[in-house]
């Protein structure tokens, strides 16, 4: 009981400071999650260990304890808040693009990156393209939060975001077939080819099927209350719910919160929902959304003491040339039939698709039995640094430069 006590002070030490560093990024209008995984970069980059944080800091950086707190418990947040964010009638407007981006954008994405780290940087196949997976998810939450300071059009902020929440169930679900079923495909043939294709389905399909019944259900609950604080329980049960169920039968978690949030946003706030319950809710994930964000790209920040990049420095620098590729070629590839997607915006658009949390989360959850895993690690904490940093803290003055800013 001490120990767990010690534990939780220490956590409680670290998200204290991980809101003292996301308050002085706001007075200072930069970006709070790249300020955040800075900071846990220098930290990181101690020596021994660090005061007043040492138990809770190896705590937190166990792969399995990492890959539990944000694949379990926040991603399901982050997901579910971003439905009750992105007004549905905002995705049917850009639908095209936000289906472009999302299906074709990421599979070509996939592939691209696959084959050519394959050929280019002799890794095994199964590596590759687990790789190639984690690769193909992008992470808009810093560059969210740019948009919107700037005032970029909602158009741009609605296909950024939603390509991000589509693209992210996808990409677990590449992750999966490629991390633990690929080489079997491989040996089977064509008989292989089609067994990768119905599992995809099967974990896409079935995750969409459950989020809208679940989504459904949540919604026809709310009808019977006018009370906000017991609806708020409810989009948490159906967040948790949805993900933990979905995983429980095998299919995809992430599209289930995706589906049963935009059921419950839309169809839900319409039949169910005051006012006041409406504002309320918002608030109330706003808050859990900042605390979860404040600690995840923190934990990016600490986690890269475990991991060592020496002798490691060609392949990185090649690694995030062809992810930048793949992502230009995927955007234009994706876009290219939409007339109403303008030469700036597509620019704004392939720089802004960030890898971020999910990505670190994914690639620490591969069992140390996974051939490669050091050098996934490696490749995957390289870009996402890479991704934040350099694109992430280019963004703004990209936007200026376009003149896709509405604010003077």
């Amino acid at each position: 009981m001490h120990h767990f006590n010690e534990v939780f002070i220490q956590i409680l030490i670290l998200l204290a400071i991980s809101i003292f560093v996301i308050g002085v990024a706001k007075k200072l209008k930069q970006p709070y999650t790249i300020a955040l995984v800075l900071v846990g970069l220098i930290f990181g980059l101690f020596q021994g260990p660090i005061p007043l944080l040492e138990e809770a800091e190896h705590f937190i950086t166990q792969s399995s304890v990492f890959q539990a707190i944000i694949i379990s418990l926040f991603l399901p947040i982050l997901l579910g808040d971003a439905t009750l964010k992105l007004p549905f009638h905002h995705i049917l407007h850009q639908k095209k693009a936000v289906m472009s981006t999302a299906l074709i954008g990421t599979l070509l994405s996939f592939l691209l990156i696959g084959f050519s780290t394959y050929y280019l940087l002799d890794l095994p196949i199964s590596v590759a393209f687990t790789f190639a997976a984690l690769m193909s998810a992008t992470d808009p939450i810093s560059v969210l939060s740019i948009f919107k300071s700037a005032g970029v059009s909602q158009k741009v902020s609605t296909i950024m975001e939603g390509e991000s929440l589509f693209n992210d169930g996808i990409a677990v679900v590449l992750f999966k077939i490629s991390s633990i079923f690929l080489l079997t495909y491989i040996e089977m043939g064509w008989e292989g080819f089609a067994s990768g294709i119905f599992l995809f389905f099967k974990f896409a399909i079935g995750g969409a099927l459950l989020g809208l019944a679940l989504g459904f259900i949540a919604s026809q609950i709310i009808r019977f209350y006018d009370d906000y604080p017991f609806e708020i329980a409810v989009s948490a049960l159906l967040f948790f719910g949805s993900y933990f169920i979905a995983e429980h039968i095998e299919v995809s978690g992430v599209i289930a919160v995706v589906a049963g949030g935009f059921v419950f946003s839309d169809y839900g706030a319409k039949i169910g929902m005051s006012k006041q319950t409406h504002t309320n809710i918002n608030t109330f994930w706003d808050v859990i959304t900042l605390i979860a964000n404040s600690i995840i790209f923190l934990l990016i920040g600490l986690e890269i003491r475990n991991i060592d990049f020496s002798g490691k420095w060609l392949m990185i620098v090649v690694a995030i040339a062809l992810v930048l590729l793949a992502r230009t070629i995927a955007l234009y590839g994706s876009t290219s039939l939409l007339k109403d997607i303008s030469r700036k915006e597509r620019l704004l658009l392939n720089w802004g698709g960030l890898k971020g949390s999910l990505s670190i989360a994914l690639a620490l959850s591969l069992p140390s039995s996974f051939e490669g895993r050091d050098t996934v690690l490696i490749l995957t904490f390289s870009v996402v640094l890479f991704s934040l940093f350099i694109q992430g803290l280019t963004i703004q003055p990209l936007i200026k430069a376009l003149g896709l800013s509405t604010k003077k």
